[in-house]
């Protein structure tokens, strides 16, 4: 392929929907025409009152069902459209119509829950009346949903109306419902079998490359010589790939090809670091995993799919021995600062030892004075080579602490995304890496501390079962010792 130029790349996630939405409406153009609905002419971007009752009766049209499959796409395809053609405001009002007018009945509810109350007993009148409940309970939106799926690059179109709906929900409790009934479909029909791995290298398809620069979610990409350098003979990117969006990564997982586990993220995306021969590399190091697409959250691609990547890995490269992580740790700080905030005690008394505190307070130049973590930890601590020494062992326990201990509210995981992405799958919580990361983002998340997660092969399902069954996390020795204090 023809090398890109070395210029930004200009590609956004607005302008990547914006560039999809296009693409529908052009898909869909030959299958409707605006003459086949009920809204003679393609509607005022917002959605004005009068074109959203011609909604509503196009939406009963939809329902109704007439005609064969080719009139039900072509009348699929016109609703699409019309969702396609208008602003964002437009889009949240098409939803609140879908919503709201297309709920579940609740009187046909209740009477199908009488009739089941009233079944005589045998097995057929119960069947019966329990089919109905369950009729009953399905509210005609998931019907209009299901149509737009039938169409081309329609579970694509789904994907993205749910990341618009996941942003809408928050104050809106119909918004809220119609979301948790369309990721049950997303769900039903989204087979983890069918995923396929694919390398993505410097030769693939440009389309393909200026979609990892706004997938890239962990380390941004800065420009193509960037991105060159993440696509080198001592680096892997790979992401999967599904059917019903053939062209689309769901989930992007980059690699470096090093020796030794790696402990500074700043060292793995150094433009200028020597080039490892991958073959002699013994470590296999995953920097970078990014969920391509918010519509797809709360979906599982399945257990073991790290292990997947290190089954490919480990067929190309017979050296590899180690294969781990190196992670950021995006809820730590966000944990701390709510622990530092809560009221009525002497937080920092129970956070802190005593010889910690004493530390603190000879590093920040109070004397004998009491110090607060809350105020040292605001600013560029880290350039402050006495404060960074004196905070570095409370922050790694206190880490250690959160990684290994805190679990989500009224549940057995870890309260770590990426903790409970990785224990989910398999890993060991191995080591924390001090100032690992002293990016804006790597200071404001994580305090710049990263974290390796490692996998061992022979641990893997073992580890697995344990998290997923008994909530159970397993750590290192290392990390237990930090644990001690």
């Amino acid at each position: 392929m023809t090398e890109p130029a070395p210029r930004e790349p200009e590609i956004t996630r607005d302008s990547l929907l914006n560039r999809t939405m296009s693409n529908l409406r052009e898909a869909w153009r030959e299958m409707a025409d605006w003459g086949g609905g009920l809204l003679s002419s393609a509607p005022g971007p917002n959605l004005p009152e009068k074109d959203a009752e011609a909604l509503k009766a196009q939406m009963r049209d939809c329902l109704e069902a007439r005609g064969g499959e080719v009139s039900a796409r072509a009348r699929a395809a016109n609703l699409g459209r019309v969702y396609l053609s208008l602003s964002p405001k437009g889009r949240k009002r098409f939803l609140q119509v879908l919503a709201a007018e297309f709920d579940i009945n609740r009187k046909t509810m209740d009477k199908a829950v009488e009739k089941l109350r009233q079944a005589d007993g045998s097995p057929e009148e119960r069947a019966k009346a329990e089919r109905a409940l369950y009729q009953a309970l399905q509210p005609p939106r998931l019907r209009l949903l299901a149509q737009f799926n039938a169409l081309p690059e329609g579970f694509h179109f789904l994907v993205d109306l749910r990341a618009e709906l996941l942003e809408w929900r928050k104050d809106d409790p119909a918004l809220a419902a119609l979301e948790r009934d369309l990721l049950s479909l997303l769900v039903s029909w989204f087979d983890v079998g069918f995923l396929e791995l694919r390398r993505i290298a410097w030769d693939s398809p440009a389309s393909l490359l200026e979609k990892l620069f706004v997938y890239e979610a962990v380390h941004p990409i800065r420009d193509w010589n960037d991105l060159k350098n993440r696509l080198g003979s001592d680096r892997r990117c790979f992401a999967f790939f599904h059917p019903r969006m053939p062209d689309e990564p769901l989930i992007l997982v980059q690699v470096a090809l090093v020796n030794g586990i790696a402990d500074d993220v700043h060292t793995l995306l150094d433009e200028t670091a020597p080039v490892v021969d991958p073959h002699e590399a013994d470590t296999a190091i995953f920097y970078s995993i990014s969920n391509a697409h918010e519509g797809l959250s709360g979906i599982s691609f399945g257990n073991f799919l790290i292990k997947r990547v290190v089954d490919e890995l480990a067929g190309e490269f017979k050296n590899l021995k180690t294969f781990a992580t190196l992670s950021p740790i995006p809820g730590f700080r966000a944990w701390l600062q709510r622990k530092l905030d809560e009221p009525g005690k002497e937080v920092e008394a129970e956070l802190l030892t005593g010889s910690e505190r004493k530390a603190l307070a000879a590093a920040a130049g109070t004397g004998a004075e009491p110090v607060s973590l809350k105020t040292l930890l605001q600013g560029r601590w880290n350039e402050k080579p006495e404060l960074a020494k004196a905070l570095k062992t409370p922050l790694q326990r206190l880490c250690a602490r959160y990684l290994s201990k805190e679990k989500r509210e009224g549940h057995s995981t870890a309260l770590d995304r990426v903790a409970h992405f990785h224990l989910s799958n398999g890993a060991r919580i191995e080591r924390l890496n001090w100032l690992a990361d002293t990016s804006a983002k790597g200071m404001e998340q994580s305090a710049g501390l990263m974290v390796n997660y490692l996998y061992k092969l022979d641990d893997i399902e073992a580890n697995h079962e344990a998290y997923r069954g008994e909530g159970k996390v397993t750590t290192s020795s290392t990390l237990r010792s930090l644990l001690k204090g």
